[in-house]
This record gives structure tokens, sequence and C-alpha cells, in this order.
């Protein structure tokens, strides 16, 4: 079978539908779907930038939010309720997400953490509110955010963001196919998965 990288980061505005339709799309195209947590900010400090981009230029900001709120309109989400502040600081998800298997429980979590960052609007560099994530997908919050805290968990998202950039990737959501063909955004998914299908053997 298949299978493509989803680069995604969590304080990401669109990575939050992408991550909620990315494996049903992969399920069309008879492909899996590898996790990829990292995290945007670094790429973004060698840029010279010190926030999102939509916080930088005022009117793709507000297109952003409208955008976003359609988006989730038009796939059935849960109305879009903006993150305060705006980004999250995500660096304590991303560690649990990657020291989590990527054979599914990756995944649940890192959806979770979406819904409660974009539609319930609570703060996901909270421990507590990571806590109740993580135990009502009864993973036990206690042993996972000690693996988090582990040295090698920390260099392993280093490594992440390492790589993200070795490989061209400049924002989120991304799809990376086996021949590493970038395709950037949320209404990519489907072009990412097409591309792995008639052109990667």
């Amino acid at each position: 079978m298949r299978k493509v990288e989803f680069w995604y980061e969590f304080a990401s505005t669109y990575s939050y539908p992408a991550a909620m339709r990315v494996e049903n799309i992969a399920k069309i195209f008879d492909a899996t779907i590898s996790w990829q947590p990292f995290l945007l900010g670094p790429i973004f400090k060698q840029l010279g930038w010190t926030t999102s981009p939509f916080n930088l230029q005022a009117a793709k900001g507000s297109y952003m939010w409208r955008d976003l709120e359609r988006t989730c309109m038009l796939n059935g989400l849960p109305p879009l309720t903006r993150p305060d502040p705006f980004p999250q600081n995500s660096l304590l998800a991303a560690r649990v997400a990657l020291a989590l298997p990527d054979d599914g429980p990756r995944a649940e979590f890192s959806r979770s953490v979406f819904t409660a960052e974009f539609a319930d609007g609570r703060s996901i560099d909270d421990k507590a509110v990571l806590a109740d994530i993580l135990e009502k997908l009864d993973m036990p919050s206690a042993e996972w955010f000690e693996r988090a805290a582990e040295p090698d968990i920390k260099d392993q998202l280093k490594a992440q963001v390492a790589r993200a950039q070795e490989l061209g990737i400049f924002g989120a959501p991304m799809i990376v196919t086996s021949d590493e063909e970038l395709c950037w955004g949320n209404d990519r998914l489907e072009d990412g998965l097409r591309w792995e299908t008639d052109h990667c053997e």
C-alpha cells in the first residue's frame, strides 16, 4: 500500500481541516498516512519573522480567518473558534505527538488537539488540556508526558525541523510523496495523493 507523509504544525490554521480530512482522502487512493508533527517557528525565524505571516499581513490574516470559517462549514466541521493568543505555543503538543506511535495513536491525539484548539477554543500549551485529551483517548497522560520530556524525543523534534528544512517545507500542512514532491495546503491533499498514485513507483 502506498504511503505519504503528512507534515503538520499544531499552531497552523489550515493544518486543522487537513488533519480532519487526510485519512479519508488517503483511503480513496488506497494509501496510508505517516503523521509528521513539526514546528514552523524555527523556519519562520530564519526568515526574520517573529510570528505567523497571517499576523504580519493584516489583509491576508483577515482573509484567512474568513476562509477557514467557510472551510469548516463546507467540510462539516464544528464552527471555528479563533485561538487566543494566535499562534498557540505548540511545543509540548508536538513532543507528545512525536512520542506516540505513528500507527493510530498519533493521529487520534493530533485530531483531538486540533479540535480542542480550533473548535473548543482551548489553550494547547496548557498541560491540563493535553492531559485531558490523552486521558479521554485512554492514553495515560503521566506516561506520555514523561516520554515527551525525554532527551531523545526533544532531539527527534529538532531533527524533524531540520528535515523539513531540507525538504524545502516552508508552511503547513504539507503532503510529501515518496519521491519528495511537495503539495502545500488543505486544498492540495488530493493532489498529493494523486501524484503518489500516478507518478511514484
